[in-house]
This record gives C-alpha cells, sequence and structure tokens, in this order.
C-alpha cells in the first residue's frame, strides 16, 4: 500500500470537515424571555435572560421578589410614563425588590452587549 492510498482518504474527510457550514459549529442565537422554573403555593421562580437590543416586553410585579444573577450586566427600566432607572447585577449577587407601584407597567431593556440572565423568585400573595 502506497502512502497516497494511505493519505488520500484523510485528505479528502479533512476537506469534507473543513467544509461545513459555520452555522452549524455556532451556539444557537439567544432570545429575550422567561422561562419557568418552579411554582408552589409560596412563590414562583423562573429565569428571564435579556439580551442586547431585544427588551422584555412590559410588565409588572403585584409581589416583592428575589433576583439572583447568574450572568449579571445593567438593565434600564423604563416605565409607561417614559420614566428610567438602570439597575446593575453583579453576577452571583442577589438583589430584593419590593413590588412595583400600583397600576405601573415597566419593560427591562440591554444596552449592554451580552445578554443578562438572572434567575426570579417572586413570592406570592404578600404584596397584593
Amino acid at each position: 500500500m502506497t502512502i497516497a492510498s494511505r493519505v488520500t482518504p484523510l485528505l479528502v474527510l479533512f476537506i469534507a470537515a473543513c467544509g461545513q457550514p459555520a452555522e452549524q459549529n455556532e451556539e444557537p442565537e439567544q432570545t429575550t424571555g422567561r422561562t419557568p422554573q418552579f411554582e408552589n403555593e409560596h412563590v414562583e421562580v423562573w429565569k428571564s435572560v435579556i439580551v442586547p437590543n431585544q427588551p422584555l416586553e412590559m410588565h409588572r410585579h403585584d409581589n416583592p421578589r428575589a433576583i439572583i444573577a447568574l450572568k449579571g450586566g445593567t438593565l434600564t427600566v423604563v416605565n409607561d410614563a417614559g420614566d428610567r432607572r438602570e439597575m446593575t447585577w453583579e453576577t452571583g449577587s442577589a438583589y430584593w425588590l419590593d413590588a412595583d407601584p400600583p397600576g405601573e407597567l415597566h419593560g427591562d431593556v440591554n444596552e449592554g452587549t451580552e445578554p443578562v440572565e438572572v434567575i426570579v423568585v417572586q413570592l406570592k400573595g404578600v404584596g397584593e
């Protein structure tokens, strides 16, 4: 068996592997949204991912909640009156947020370059 007969099949495999489209090797693109994690009569828990340039839709929290930052960053919270405030979450840290003011909606905007990921543990029947 010649060297060429041994190398040719390997060369063909190498060329075929190099010709794969880049999309197959890249991670799927994340989108902004909530993923339910756990719920009982005391708490509702979800994971929120807020991707740059994909705001979380307008919503409200009638109950207080704890936020645990899985991947920190700064969010701009915009209420329905247009008022804005920044909230910075540090990776691995936990935060407490009171219930939202009655009737007020807000949206979360990530103006950074990386997704922000948090776990939200919202108490039930406390702030109503």
